[in-house]
């Protein structure tokens, strides 16, 4: 019983820091990414697609992206919702291929990037806390119930404890590795 809390807390915390890490990808850093127009619908044939279910994208050097519509009547609605999304680049279409180039970041921006993945992170830590809280909730339930003894109370709250502890030394290691590839020039 005390196992299943812990596993459940275990991979709900490995869930927060998959999401924090997923959030972060799509944060635009001096370098290109993919990741950067997943999450762009492109209207096609009356629904919305993922572009890369209507485009080919791939990265065609360190600073740009190309996208290559699978069908030529794609380029004016691709262009459309890339400069509808909340990328901030504007394309550059060249016969039947579209590319973005990144800016260099300024230095400001880098800061202010810096800025939202540090709450990014602090929000992590704080859902594996929550996560920490409901955990420890049951166990103190069970030991309500007198399923268990106190010593198995309390040494259930210590691996809790030290499992939040190892999560959170895992998203501060995350965010770290975020805001040094922001500040790399």
């Amino acid at each position: 019983m005390l196992n299943d809390i812990k596993n459940d807390a275990q991979t709900r915390m490995g869930k927060s820091i998959d999401a924090l890490k997923h959030d972060l990808t799509r944060l635009r850093t001096g370098r290109a990414s993919t990741a950067l127009v997943e999450h762009i619908k492109v209207p096609y044939y009356g629904s919305d697609m993922p572009l890369n279910q209507v485009a080919s994208v791939s990265l065609s050097d360190a600073r740009s992206i190309q996208i290559t519509p699978f069908e030529k009547s794609m380029v004016g609605p691709i262009e459309k919702a890339i400069m509808a999304s909340d990328v901030g680049i504007t394309p550059t279409t060249a016969g039947t291929v579209i590319r973005l180039n990144m800016p260099p970041l300024t230095e400001e921006r880098r800061k202010e990037l810096a800025k939202h993945v540090a709450h990014e992170g602090e929000n992590a830590k704080i859902a594996i806390r929550n996560i920490r809280r409901d955990a420890m909730q049951k166990v103190k339930d069970l030991l309500k119930d007198k399923q268990i003894t106190e010593d198995e109370e309390r040494r259930a709250d210590d691996e809790i404890q030290k499992l939040t502890d190892r999560f959170v030394k895992e998203v501060d290691a995350v965010v770290k590795a975020k805001e040094e590839e922001l500040m790399a020039i």
